[in-house]
């Protein structure tokens, strides 16, 4: 494991959720030593590589991340990457049009399901009044 993508994954994945959002995860899902290691790969690779990139900024790789959630069914995943898009600076109503422009390229029920977790992303995080 690289020590520095590790490190710097870790501050990425921080930037994007949120300290609260982050040791909320590490108490709960992310306690157990298997999930543990889990999050540590992803940390390196994911967010330590990927997300470090040059050539795109976090506004457009959160949105490429929401779509990429919601034309697959990853319902868990977009509850996550919605919060991280919201963070960096989309809107509700901006991330809703990039999740309703899908339903005539990857079909109804997936923007239906997709919109159904948006909507309780959304009012939680105005709950939390962890707007962008």
């Amino acid at each position: 494991m690289s020590q520095t993508d590790l490190s710097k994954g870790r501050a990425m994945r921080r930037k994007l959720l949120g300290d609260a959002y982050v040791d909320k995860m590490a108490a709960t899902a992310y306690k157990d030593p298997l999930m543990q290691k889990f999050i540590d790969l992803a940390s390196e690779t994911v967010f330590g590589t990927l997300w470090t990139r040059p050539g795109l900024d976090l506004k457009a790789r959160t949105l490429i991340t929401v779509v990429s959630d919601a034309s697959t069914g990853r319902a868990a995943e977009l509850a996550i990457h919605l919060r991280m898009a919201r963070r960096q600076g989309w809107t509700e109503d901006e991330l809703t049009e990039a999740m309703l422009h899908l339903m005539g390229y990857v079909g109804a029920p997936l923007v239906r399901d997709a919109m159904l977790v948006a909507v309780k992303v959304f009012a939680d995080l105005r709950t939390e009044g962890a707007t962008a």
